[in-house]
């Protein structure tokens, strides 16, 4: 109580002197002190714990995001890699598969190439052996031939026919005795 009287004992005693809006006043900044350190308390006990509870929180949110953000960055940056290394092993496997191709592309188009000549000389030696049996055949028609001719025109020249037998195998004899190639003409068919 003493105080509160003392205290306006100096209201009073400042009441009576004018005094400025600075000039320092003690009642005033006793109570102004008096609040300042109340608010003070409540603030600290129910206000600042609170607050720094939400900034810390909020801090750890950031720094756990900016974190995560780092992860997630990392993380891309090795997929892109490994995309990158995957895109560069799929172009050479497809390098490789069209290199595999061409290969066995000219290894089939050799086989195909020596299947055809292989067929075309045997189509020659068919064609060669034909045209042998063609001359053989042709020779033995003009022997046969040669031979009718001869009975014909000896039974003309003799009078009588010559068709039997033994005339028709002398005639042969001669004719075998000739060469083939007095027979078989000069030009023309040949190997």
């Amino acid at each position: 109580m003493h105080f509160f009287l003392l205290q306006e004992t100096v209201q009073h005693g400042a009441a009576e002197a004018p005094s400025g809006l600075l000039s320092p006043n003690g009642g005033v900044m006793v109570w102004t002190l008096v609040i300042f350190i109340v608010l003070l308390l409540v603030l600290s006990k129910y206000a600042f714990k609170p607050i720094t509870k939400a900034v810390e929180e909020r801090e750890k949110a950031l720094s756990d995001a900016i974190d995560a953000a780092q992860r997630d960055r990392d993380e891309a940056n090795r997929l892109l890699q490994d995309q990158r290394e995957q895109i560069a092993a799929a172009r050479d496997e497809a390098q490789k598969i069209i290199a595999d191709a061409r290969a066995a592309a000219e290894q089939v188009r050799g086989t195909i190439i020596e299947h055809a000549h292989g067929e075309t000389g045997e189509l020659l030696d068919r064609a060669r052996r034909e045209i042998v049996a063609e001359r053989d055949r042709a020779i033995a028609d003009l022997r046969l031939e040669a031979i009718d001719l001869a009975i014909a025109g000896a039974s003309r020249v003799i009078g009588k026919n010559l068709d039997d037998q033994s005339n028709r195998q002398l005639v042969e004899g001669f004719l075998a005795s000739i060469p083939n190639s007095k027979i078989a003409p000069k030009a023309g068919v040949g190997v």
